[in-house]
């Protein structure tokens, strides 16, 4: 039995635990949305936590994505708004860079918005709405060496968006891409143990910031569609 209302605004956001997701989740419990927060990183299977609902999830793991979906909607009755946050990079040269990593990356930066979408479609359909948010990354426009693989999942992240948001149309199904520049979150610790200098942080936006474009994309009225939108600092290094 769900617990929510049928009027009450729902948000599932993946990669929840941290950096932009933990924002996002944020963001849209100020905004009035009750949310579920997926993450691999979290202790318990589920809990409450500062007004969101926490799963354990491998948005890879088509099984567990699905098996997830399913409790969100017996927990809330409704999913309007997914926000595709969970991200991972191995910054290596072709050369170096293995097999086992190239999969982990396209596994959680393409595969799982895949699947997140394939187990909410349904029930958007049903609602005769919803609005999927993939987040993808300047790397998804503009390439530099070392992140092959991290750009293979981006770009198609964004193929994946553009598709999908013709085939939402017929059902009240929007699509929007979020393509953010560099952010102050963890997502750079591992250049220091791979010996890579850190970006200035001048140069990084605080990922608050990027969470409120992700509320404000969702919250055009019903006439309107942010379909891709490019947020960087002002002195982004990979941008234009």
């Amino acid at each position: 039995m769900a617990e929510s209302s049928s009027t009450e605004r729902m948000a599932l956001v993946t990669g929840a635990g941290s950096g932009l997701g933990a924002a996002t989740v944020r963001a849209f419990i100020d905004a009035g949305y009750s949310v579920a927060g997926l993450d691999l990183q979290v202790d318990d299977t589920l809990h409450q936590d500062d007004g969101v609902v926490q799963y354990r999830c491998d948005v890879s793991d088509s099984q567990a994505v699905s098996e997830t979906v399913s409790r969100v909607l017996d927990r809330f009755g409704r999913i309007d708004v997914v926000a595709n946050c969970a991200g991972i990079d191995h910054t290596y040269w072709l050369e170096e860079l293995t097999v086992k990593q190239f999969d982990q990356i396209i596994g959680v930066n393409l595969r799982g918005p895949f699947l997140i979408a394939k187990a909410v479609w349904p029930v958007m359909k049903q609602q005769r709405g919803g609005h999927i948010v993939n987040i993808a990354s300047t790397a998804s426009v503009r390439v530099w060496s070392g992140a092959s693989a991290y750009h293979a999942s981006k770009f198609g992240l964004l193929g994946l968006s553009r598709a999908l948001n013709i085939e939402g149309r017929g059902d009240g199904i929007k699509v929007t891409t979020i393509i953010p520049g560099g952010m102050r979150t963890a997502f750079f610790e591992r250049f220091t143990r791979q010996g890579i200098p850190l970006p200035d942080p001048e140069q990084l936006q605080d990922p608050a910031e990027v969470a409120r474009t992700i509320v404000f994309a969702v919250s055009m009225p019903t006439g309107s569609l942010i379909q891709e939108i490019v947020v960087t600092p002002p002195d982004e290094p990979s941008w234009p």
